[in-house]
């Protein structure tokens, strides 16, 4: 087999840099990868935290002017991935989240900043750093959405490109009048080119200029080509079809592994179950919950935001009292929502618990402890947190959306294609419908053997990444035999 090497251009990446499931996906590839004859390596901007982690790293480019400053380029390894990091001070030396500062609020400069990663990444296509010359560029997230319109107009040899859209909604726009200093011609601000609306969009730069094009899971791909899931890009979509797929994401089953996780009260398998009842305990004793074994806890590990449909379940905490159920919520996100759920909380001690903010560690427990996991999203690409429980046995109740739709099996669908249900889903996407189907889930959560079907059969569910990585393989090596 033929070893192809592959840049990835992403704004994060797992474990160094994480503000969701983009920086998952990123750092949990490369490695599936190398099994299917495919190098990577990883493009990330040099902020704080990665410096630190390629503290021993190698200087391979040195330029004293790119993007209003003097940058290098860093190449080292760690946690397994091999990495390359734009180290330009005066773009990504800032503390804290990657894309907004102490205010909350965007960088104002975010355009420049990511313009110099995609850049920097169609600079390595073009053979700069010449002891990794790719054959394939694959850019994710608006981020990295100009490294296929750079390459394209550059005019010169140059590898392949893929973009992958992980969440359709973020979009990078941003004013026209910053075409040059962006570094794209006068011509590409045109409708077959990088204009969207009146203003520049990075993403749209990707997907209107890359070879081939990816989503998260084949749901969200056909869900993104119609005019109300396509976000304005849905004519563009539907223009390049046939150069579009949905891949499903996997998780890294060496990190998300019940029977190794150090960061949950008790390990455990399908085939010895028995331990998760101590997770269950455990987590009802962080979160303060009453120690009721009988109760269904329903676990949350989301943002709390529109699209996730967080404003759906609290209008269903009525449902869930009445039906004695608890729940645990990790997250953080609208403001609105974190103080009513926080009230919430306040008012039902014992029955509801909140914890604002993200924590791995907690994440893990959530995992473990709790019965189910209710994942209410209006779209969700692909959702990696139900994946995760399906591993630990933490039976998901889901939106019937993009990813969510291809990953959880309810009742409803084994007639039809003959597997085991893995979970609950419900349709459409309002306050009633998941009411019905938090009923549903607690009734079968009372019927001790149908229950125990169901961890079961979603524990053996491959969420990894090495099959759906072999796709991946397979369209890089297409597009490579096409290019060459």
């Amino acid at each position: 087999m033929t070893q192809l090497r592959v840049l990835a251009v992403a704004s994060e990446v797992y474990p160094i840099v994480k503000t969701g499931g983009l920086a998952d996906v990123v750092g949990a590839l490369p490695a599936a990868l190398q099994r299917h004859g495919v190098t990577t390596r990883t493009l990330v901007p040099g902020y704080p935290d990665v410096l630190k982690a390629l503290a021993s790293a190698e200087t391979l480019l040195h330029w004293p002017e790119f993007y209003g400053g003097p940058i290098r380029v860093l190449g080292g390894a760690r946690d397994g991935l091999d990495l390359f990091a734009l180290d330009a001070p005066h773009l990504y030396a800032r503390p804290g989240n990657p894309y907004v500062g102490p205010d909350g609020r965007d960088w104002p400069d975010n355009g420049i900043r990511f313009a110099a990663l995609s850049r920097m990444a169609a600079e390595i296509g073009q053979g700069a750093i010449t002891s990794f010359v790719p054959d394939i560029v694959h850019a994710h997230d608006w981020q990295a959405g100009l490294a296929p319109a750079l390459l394209h107009y550059a005019g010169q040899p140059r590898p392949g490109t893929v973009m992958t859209v992980h969440n359709l909604a973020y979009q990078g726009q941003f004013s026209p009048d910053m075409l040059a200093a962006f570094g794209l011609p006068g011509e590409s601000y045109a409708l077959q080119g990088v204009e969207y609306y009146g203003t520049i969009s990075l993403l749209k730069a990707g997907l209107q200029f890359a070879d081939r094009i990816t989503t998260v899971s084949p749901t969200y791909a056909r869900e993104i080509q119609s005019d109300e899931g396509g976000m304005g890009l849905g004519g563009l979509l539907r223009e390049r079809a046939d150069v579009l797929s949905g891949i499903l994401n996997g998780i890294d089953i060496s990190v998300w592994n019940p029977a190794t996780d150090p960061d949950i009260a008790a390990r455990f398998s399908a085939a010895q179950p028995a331990e998760r009842a101590v997770n269950k305990a455990a987590l009802q004793r962080r979160f303060r919950l009453d120690p009721a074994p009988d109760a269904m806890l329903l676990g949350v590990i989301s943002r709390l935001s529109w699209q996730k449909g967080l404003d759906l379940l609290l209008e269903n905490i009525p449902t869930l009292l009445g039906e004695g159920i608890q729940l645990a919520l990790l997250g953080s996100g609208d403001r609105d929502l974190q103080d009513r759920y926080a009230a919430l909380a306040h008012d039902n001690p014992g029955r509801i618990a909140v914890v604002i903010g993200y924590d791995e560690a907690l994440a893990h427990l959530i995992q473990a402890g709790a019965d189910a996991l209710a994942v209410p999203s209006r779209f969700e690409p692909c959702g990696l947190t139900q994946l995760c429980a399906l591993r630990y046995g933490a039976v998901p109740v889901v939106a019937n959306v993009g990813g969510l739709a291809d990953t959880v099996l309810d009742f409803d669908e084994v007639a039809i294609t003959g597997d085991a249900p893995t979970g609950v889903k419900f349709a459409p996407v309002t306050s009633d419908a998941l009411a019905h189907g938090l009923r549903k889930a607690n009734l079968l959560f009372n019927d001790k053997v149908t229950w125990r079907r169901l961890q079961q059969a979603g524990m053996a569910t491959d969420v990894s990444w090495h099959n759906r990585a072999g796709r991946y393989a397979a369209l890089y090596r297409e597009l490579a035999t096409t290019r060459r």
